[in-house]
């Protein structure tokens, strides 16, 4: 399976098999994401980072009510530990696939992945 990007129409990226990142997720965007059949959703984003971001308690709540498991797992944009890296790999491992992880742009949830692997 693949995420369609001109249905979803936003730009996605697969990491790795049913892994794939994109950048800032709004709740309009988790009804189109949930009929692409994504089973998690991890978010990199500080809650406050940028007026207008939605919370990442609301986001979690209307992926849930859409069957879909959710993570708030942030990460500063300018630094990603060794031991971060660590402990989203766990976090990761254990969640359904399809997997989307995101960020403002997608950048720091690819520097996560790829450390983590």
């Amino acid at each position: 399976m693949s995420l369609q990007q001109d249905y979803l129409q936003m730009r996605v990226l697969e990491l790795a098999p049913q892994v794939y990142v994109c950048g800032q997720l709004f709740e309009t965007d988790l009804k189109l994401i949930a009929k692409q059949d994504v089973r998690s959703i991890v978010n990199n984003r500080p809650d406050g980072e940028m007026p207008g971001q939605p919370a990442s308690a609301d986001l979690a709540k209307a992926a849930e009510e859409l069957g879909m498991t959710f993570v708030h797992f942030p990460v500063e944009s300018r630094s990603v530990s060794k031991e971060a890296a660590e402990e989203f790999a766990k976090v990761c491992s254990e969640l359904e696939r399809p997997l989307l992880i995101f960020s403002a742009s997608g950048v720091r949830s690819t520097k996560i992945w790829e450390m983590s692997e």
